[in-house]
């Protein structure tokens, strides 16, 4: 029996198809080892978003065929597609694949060991067509990340990601609802839809809402969360139909990039911030405080002081739950790696730790107005804080929530009253 280690880089899309591929070469014999030890085969499932992910998806490389030079190591994955070339010339590396080829990973190392040569090339062509990736577990006892999409048609002036992923193609529906059944029975209470560009979902007439309601009639899911969609996804009928949706989490991470309106424009997103605020009231009229979460990139080429202040008192507008705020990073081959007036690293800096501070406070009123509210909590795991014992888990509205001396009650939803704060990550709640 053949050892196989993996390790994952990057986003959500990428753990769900690292986690697919570990299934696969389990169901072909292969022991799954952890990436440290000693294996026959090492994965690396890379990242592109930015030039730090392209140095790390290198490093993680040359550490596998450091940790046995005897061993065949598997490049994939976006850096893999940004920079095949580089990536061809790299001895550390024995097989490359591309992100239409991962279902393909048995036959293709099946091939290498026939041969006994490198395979320096498995098409890294993009493809019009979805790939059949699936999975019927997941590393999370409770929670379960589901692909859906792949692919973006945006070309933000910062981003890699199209290259790297090629355009929008959808998953069939029929797939999606066999994978969330066989998920619902192996346990999971939770599902979360994700994809590259989510909310272009489209399988002929259906979109990403008819996904939601179909997830909705399947017995032993009890909750649907929704990775990152842009705003321009949030229409009047799509919020009106998703308030209908018994089992949806109000919890909408609309990315939003910058509050100010000629950034955004630079960046070559397709809204306003008039538009997105426009975006965020049709959710508040059909949910009663929905978290409203986001990502800001700081330190854009041309971003005055004058236009961070503007992002500043917009996100306070807002009045988000939580921000994820990113320092501009110049990505090689992007519109925005060679725009004028790059802006100096220790603005960045400066500008990114004001806006983190203002994000922690909107969190902070945020988590405050559940305070004597009662919620229900999906449990994950148990945790010891300030030497004590307590079941940890999420409301809908995706607030960390811990209840003391619960015993093990993870993938169990109970009703618990949110009391205060036990940290400033975790809210304490009683039963």
């Amino acid at each position: 029996m053949k050892k196989a280690a993996l390790h994952n880089l990057g986003c959500k899309v990428n753990s769900y198809e690292t986690e697919a591929m570990t299934q696969l070469l389990e169901k072909n014999g292969y022991e799954i080892v952890p990436f440290s030890e000693k294996a026959d085969v090492y994965i690396v499932n890379t990242c592109s978003v930015t030039n730090m992910a392209d140095r790390k998806s290198r490093q993680m490389l040359h550490k596998a065929k450091a940790n046995n030079p005897e061993a065949v190591v598997v490049a994939t994955g976006c850096y893999v597609q940004t920079a095949a070339e580089k990536v061809k010339q790299d001895l550390s590396i024995d097989i490359i694949v591309g992100n239409n080829k991962k279902k393909e990973i048995v036959n293709i190392l099946g091939e290498f060991y026939k041969k006994k040569e490198n395979i320096h090339m498995i098409d890294i062509n993009h493809t019009e067509e979805y790939e059949d990736l699936e999975i019927s577990t997941v590393t999370e006892h409770t929670r379960a990340h589901m692909k859906i999409q792949d692919g973006c048609n945006n070309f933000c002036s910062y981003c890699i990601i199209p290259y790297a992923r090629g355009r929008i193609r959808s998953r069939k529906m029929d797939n999606i609802k066999n994978e969330m059944k066989r998920l619902a029975e192996g346990g999971f209470r939770e599902i979360v839809l994700t994809g590259i560009n989510l909310g272009f979902y489209r399988d002929g007439e259906n979109t990403l809402i008819d996904v939601i309601e179909m997830a909705d009639k399947i017995d032993g899911i009890e909750r649907i969360r929704l990775g990152s969609i842009d705003p321009e996804v949030v229409t009047e009928e799509f919020a009106a139909r998703l308030g209908k949706v018994k089992k949806i989490c109000p919890h909408f991470h609309l990315s939003l990039q910058s509050g100010c309106d000629s950034v955004l424009k630079a960046m070559n997103r397709h809204y306003t911030t008039e538009e997105y605020l426009e975006k965020c009231g049709m959710l508040r009229e059909v949910f009663e405080n929905p978290a409203l979460t986001t990502d800001i990139i700081v330190g854009f080429p041309g971003e005055s002081e004058e236009d961070f202040q503007t992002t500043l008192e917009f996100v306070k507008k807002v009045g988000f739950a939580q921000i994820h705020v990113f320092k501009y990073s110049k990505r090689a081959g992007t519109v925005a790696a060679k725009m004028p007036n790059q802006v100096d690293e220790k603005e960045k800096t400066k500008r990114s730790e004001k806006l983190i501070q203002v994000g922690l406070e909107l969190t902070r009123q945020y988590r405050q107005g559940f305070i004597g509210k009662r919620e229900e909590i999906l449990f994950e795991e148990n945790k010891i804080v300030d030497g004590k014992e307590y079941s940890v888990g999420h409301t809908k509205n995706y607030i960390e929530a811990a209840v003391e001396n619960m015993g093990d009650i993870s993938g169990k939803v109970l009703e618990a009253e949110i009391k205060g704060f036990l940290n400033n990550e975790i809210m304490l709640a009683t039963e």
